[in-house]
């Protein structure tokens, strides 16, 4: 724990200030102080897990340190399970992956300085994916911020332009309403991050804070006497008031919704449309609207749907309107276009995808990324700011009984079987060194077990594995969403076995992505959440390579070597496999040799040694 050390300069300043009470209330405060919060050997970390605990929260992710110890040792005694990984960005990925999954919120507490800016990039993929993520970050003293203490930096000023809301908690009974308060934000309107500073002096007890505070350094003779009875008067508005009964309910959360009128105007254009699509991102997935009933709902209408995001897999492996394929020609064709929780950024061209006669309903409960770009290359036909799912649903009972011509479905899906046919036939090629990956990524999609989640973390071998994979169910394709962030692999796994745990849980790996938490093997092996990982290893950032060498003409910092990353795997207690191209007769054999090793209770990595392929030629990463 660190010391609190005042000052003669810092005491002479506060006097200046005017802050100093009279004997006489200072005197009466303290009698009535001293009965109650000073013999209690309660601590803050204590209301921190209660009002968690309330909120049903299940896990806590973290990278421990000695700010943020009694939260840890708090949560853990009320029940909630503490899973300490080997970085912070980790811990919050997690707490993404947890968030998403379970329609509630995910929880990550780090320690202060460092172990906070180590959850910058985390926190905001959290921010961009509309994930809603509580930060519970330690900090310096109350006394000693902006003094030099220990890991001592402005952590509010970092935050604010990452969470939608961010507080410093500067007395031990404003921790339950803050974090109350927090929660609320994070899950209403458009769900994001939200961070919550905890200066060490509110979380230790108040026994241990006080021989900080008023036994250690303090100066002798009048000055000491008035440094110690300022800290005393700091102590006790510290603690006053600490451990009264609060209420540590949820507060409702707020989500926006289409109005009737706008519900109605839809109904109509699409029940006139010849060609409508639909486009699905994220958002339309999120509570409180159950994905099972969006399927349904969706099945109902019968119109072509594009899944993206996390709603991928929500219409299952197989569905007839589910197209894959072609999706850029599809929107030339299409009259009606809607965009359920889809943004027009990089991923649609910036909206120019679009037919310009095509009539465009956009949802989206954020009303910038609603609008986003309509100002140049396209304009919403309707503009509903509003819960996607709700808005399925409800437009669904608008057009009872209607269902989209056949005929265009039929075209759209012919499309996709023939790219598909492509697809494996290409597989089938020869690379000319080591195994095709297409080949290896459709041998995976047969074997993989029909409860399977797939975490996506990498360029290009992930962007062909999203070509090639097919998850099995709603809420069973985790990627990092719009920030293209690379790293989540090791936390989003981590997060999804833990809701998921008789799943089987697979990270698709590019060989470049997998240094960035490989090491969190040794995570899954401690808390025994075993996880497969699939890493695609051409010994290159491909993604990369395939723009800067054709227009820059270097292959500069895009070399790697073909590491041996099942080796690694094995020292962290897991179970890797090397696969070559003399495997590849043997190749379907291996995997289901890594499913029951995983199965058995250890995390295993495929080491696939892949060649070059020009599949996704053209793709572009910037």
């Amino acid at each position: 724990m660190e010391h609190f050390v005042v000052g003669v300069g810092f005491c002479v300043s506060i006097m200046l200030s005017g802050l100093i009470f009279t004997a006489h209330k200072l005197g009466l405060f303290y009698q009535l102080f001293h009965k109650t919060e000073t013999k209690s050997p309660r601590h803050g970390g204590e209301s921190v897990a209660e009002v968690l605990r309330s909120h049903g929260v299940k896990y806590v992710f973290t990278l421990v340190g000695g700010h943020i110890s009694p939260i840890l040792v708090a949560c853990e005694k009320v029940g909630i399970r503490i899973l300490d990984t080997r970085h912070e960005a980790t811990a919050v990925f997690a707490a993404d992956a947890v968030a998403r999954l379970s329609g509630t919120i995910g929880v990550a507490a780090v320690t202060a300085g460092p172990g906070l800016t180590n959850t910058v990039t985390a926190v905001k993929n959290a921010q961009m994916a509309e994930s809603p993520v509580l930060l519970l970050g330690g900090a310096a003293g109350t006394l000693l911020q902006g003094r030099g203490a220990l890991q001592d930096i402005d952590q509010i000023s970092l935050f604010k332009p990452l969470c939608k809301f961010c507080a410093s908690v500067r007395t031990v009974r404003e921790i339950v309403p803050t974090i109350r308060k927090a929660l609320a934000i994070a899950q209403s309107g458009t769900p994001g991050p939200v961070f919550i500073e905890l200066p060490i002096d509110i979380l230790y007890p108040f026994h241990l804070v006080s021989q900080e505070l008023l036994m250690k350094n303090s100066p002798k003779g009048l000055m000491g006497k008035i440094v110690s009875w300022y800290v005393q008067n700091h102590l006790m508005n510290l603690f006053a008031g600490a451990w009264e009964t609060k209420d540590l309910s949820p507060l409702p959360v707020d989500i926006p919704h289409a109005t009737d009128d706008q519900v109605q105007r839809c109904v109509e254009l699409v029940s006139r449309a010849k060609k409508p699509v639909i486009l699905m991102g994220s958002q339309a997935t999120l509570p409180p609207m159950p994905v099972e009933d969006i399927r349904k709902v969706l099945e109902e209408l019968g119109i072509p749907c594009f899944l993206g995001g996390m709603s991928r897999g929500i219409l299952g492996r197989n569905s007839p309107i589910h197209i894959r394929q072609n999706r850029r020609e599809a929107l030339k064709e299409a009259d009606v276009v809607l965009l359920a929780g889809t943004v027009c950024d990089f991923r649609l061209n910036y909206g120019r995808v679009f037919n310009k006669r095509s009539k465009i309903i956009a949802v989206n409960r954020d009303k910038t990324q609603l609008l986003k770009n309509s100002d140049m290359f396209w304009k919403p036909t309707v503009a509903v700011q509003g819960d996607a799912g709700s808005f399925l649903v409800r437009l669904s009972k608008g057009l009872k009984g209607h269902r989209c011509q056949e005929e265009w479905l039929q075209s759209l899906k012919a499309g996709d079987i023939s790219k598909e046919n492509a697809n494996r036939v290409k597989a089938d090629e020869k690379t000319d060194h080591h195994l095709n990956p297409l080949k290896v990524l459709h041998c995976v999609d047969e074997l993989m077990a029909e409860d399977s989640i797939i975490v996506a973390d990498g360029g290009d071998f992930v962007g062909s594995a999203a070509y090639i994979l097919k998850p099995r169910g709603p809420l069973r394709w985790l990627d990092p969403g719009a920030f293209g962030t690379l790293g989540v692999g090791g936390g989003f796994a981590l997060g999804a076995k833990l809701c998921r745990p008789e799943a089987e849980v697979w990270i698709v790996y590019g060989d470049g992505s997998s240094g960035y938490s490989i090491a969190e093997f040794d995570t899954f092996t401690r808390h025994k959440t075993p996880v497969i990982a699939l890493v695609g290893n051409d010994a290159c950032w491909s993604q990369i390579a395939r723009e800067q060498v054709p227009l820059l003409g270097s292959n500069v910092a895009c070399g790697l070597s073909f590491t041996d990353y099942h080796i690694v795997a094995d020292g962290f207690g897991g179970k890797g496999f090397l696969v070559r191209r003399e495997d590849e007769d043997g190749l379907c054999d291996i995997i289901k040799q890594a499913q029951r090793v995983c199965q058995d209770g250890k995390a295993t990595l495929l080491n696939v040694l892949i060649g070059k392929t020009n599949f996704r030629e053209g793709s572009v990463s910037v």
